[in-house]
């Protein structure tokens, strides 16, 4: 019955979300049309990253429209759901709100993860699908190699919403920190493009401390079986997002409530 209730209570967000943001129906296409542009210059940039024959790492250029595809997703995750959720714990903090958050008797993580819901950034997950799929037709994917890149995408999009979490979660010390969560989408950026494209120490930063490869260039090596596929993926989101939980905890012990 726990699990029931709180997918209740996530419909019941989803629903009032709808509601709220359905008075402004002009701003689903004006999303629309950002995404679009906003893909049709990463797909310029891609073309022109390939000019004269050239392969980075390796990589067709219809395998990169597969890494783009699952960078496009993710941009649709965050504008959805993360952005309008995560970003505001900053404000819950300055305002004293936090304090309503963690009376109600729901998981105080799940409500300021999933509390709110922005159709405006469907537009990405329209487009990076369409490429998906345009990509798959050219490189003759199979069912089981669509399957591959969506269970490791949904494991890049956990490591995504660790990590952003977890950044959320210092404004509880350092309350003037709006601009944190925008450096790491920042960094993600980089994701754009396959990470076997970037130089030697590059790779390593974007593997090991910034994990952009398992957000996009991992699904996509996963849906094209090339070499092995590192199981360090499901650990790494694992740990991630076990970590995000412990730390919020221990982030709000020292929390002062605005009554204190």
């Amino acid at each position: 019955m726990f699990p029931v209730r709180y997918l209740r209570v996530f419909l019941l967000f989803l629903r009032l979300s709808l509601a709220a943001e359905m008075e402004y129906r002009l701003n689903f296409l004006l999303g629309l049309l950002s995404s679009a542009l906003t893909l049709l210059g990463a797909l310029f940039g891609l073309v022109l990253l390939y000019q004269g024959g050239y392969r980075p790492g390796g990589w067709a250029f219809e395998e990169a429209l597969l890494v783009l595809a699952a960078f496009t997703l993710l941009q649709g995750l965050g504008s959805t759901l993360l952005a309008p959720n995560l970003n505001k714990i900053v404000e819950h903090v300055q305002q004293g709100t936090l304090d309503f958050v963690l009376l109600k008797p729901l998981d105080p993580q799940f409500w300021l993860s999933l509390r709110a819901f922005s159709p405006w950034g469907l537009g990405d997950f329209f487009l990076g699908f369409g490429l998906l799929l345009h990509a798959g037709v050219r490189l003759e994917l199979g069912p089981w190699d669509y399957l591959a890149f969506t269970g490791y995408w949904v494991l890049g999009a956990l490591m995504l919403y660790s990590l952003w979490f977890l950044l959320a979660t210092t404004s509880i010390w350092f309350v003037k920190i709006y601009n944190v969560t925008e450096v790491l989408r920042g960094l993600l950026e980089a994701g754009r493009f396959p990470v076997g494209a970037y130089p030697a120490l590059y790779r390593v930063f974007f593997t090991f401390v910034v994990p952009v490869a398992f957000l996009t260039t991992v699904p996509a090596e996963a849906a094209l079986q090339r070499g092995e596929v590192p199981l360090l993926a499901s650990v790494l989101a694992l740990f991630l997002f076990l970590l995000s939980r412990g730390f919020f905890r221990f982030a709000l012990r020292g929390y002062t409530s605005a009554s204190s």
